[in-house]
């Protein structure tokens, strides 16, 4: 995959506000899916570079918690606990994103109303 350090590298937010301002992913289990995504990672001693880290904010706190897989550029929403052993089969080892937690921007960057 040319120079990049890691074949897959996963950010996931943990950006946190104080209450009464927008939704926030580390308010919202973001460093415990840090914690998780690391592990299944080291459990599955995958034989190419993975990395897997706490990020600032997405921009996308509406539709958190949010994580952003590179070098795909490929973003999930809502992502729980549950779905971390998915997301690493399924996106990191197969490459298959998960559509069903994947995000998808319009054109414009603006996210439709029914987020």
């Amino acid at each position: 995959m040319g120079n990049l350090k890691y074949q897959k590298h996963i950010f996931v937010c943990t950006n946190e506000r104080p209450p009464g301002t927008r939704p926030c992913c580390g308010n919202d289990h973001g460093l415990a899916l840090v914690a998780a995504f690391k592990k299944e990672i080291k459990d599955r001693q995958l034989d190419f570079p993975v990395r897997a880290q706490k990020a600032g904010c997405l921009d996308i706190c509406e539709l958190g918690p949010s994580v952003v897989v590179y070098p795909d550029g490929i973003f999930y929403g809502k992502v729980q606990l549950s779905d971390i052993q998915e997301i690493v089969n399924e996106h990191i080892v197969n490459n298959r994103p998960v559509k069903r937690l994947q995000l998808d921007f319009p054109q414009n960057n603006i996210l439709p109303d029914s987020f």
